[in-house]
């Protein structure tokens, strides 16, 4: 007996709230729900941007872990990096090592030696260069013992560091 009221409650609750739920019911009249529901449609996908001073040089983002957060300014003249296409060869390296990379600017650069400890060994080079590709070879052989060192090039801020086995 108790069975039949409980699954008689429930299909009550249902059709109750199915029957609430409708847009005819809520309204009264379904034309006048079909409306409004067009309406917002037409409102959502108006949106536009009607800002005037858009600047063309930036680029404006959003912070992906805070959405609702301002907005990131980056100008895309500062993206370009002063030290760039670092390359070593030949690695190992028995005598002779070249070194080539671009500059962006003419700017201050020092390249050093270090050993494996980060502790300096030698400076190849501590000027000032000119924009543009820049190769140097330097002889290795007669101030390294065999093993492996680093190689560290900095230009201007920028430092990249680049591993070398000595034979």
């Amino acid at each position: 007996m108790k069975h039949k009221y409980f699954y008689s409650f429930i299909l009550s609750i249902i059709c109750l709230s199915i029957a609430l739920g409708s847009p005819i019911t809520a309204s009264g009249r379904s034309d006048m729900a079909l409306q409004d529901s067009t309406e917002n449609k037409v409102i959502i996908s108006k949106l536009a941007d009607t800002k005037t001073d858009k600047s063309k040089s930036t680029l404006y983002t959003f912070k992906p872990f805070a959405p609702y957060g301002p907005y990131l300014k980056i100008n895309r003249g500062e993206s370009t990096k002063t030290l760039s296409n670092v390359k070593i060869y030949p690695n190992p390296i028995s005598d002779q090592l070249n070194l080539t990379f671009k500059l962006s600017k003419k700017v201050n650069v020092s390249i050093k030696i270090m050993d494996a400890l980060g502790n300096e060994i030698n400076t190849l080079l501590s000027e000032q260069l000119e924009e543009g590709n820049q190769v140097h070879t330097f002889s290795i052989k007669s101030s390294l013992n065999s093993g492996f060192y680093f190689i560290r090039i900095m230009a201007g801020t920028e430092t990249v560091v680049k591993r070398i086995q000595v034979v």
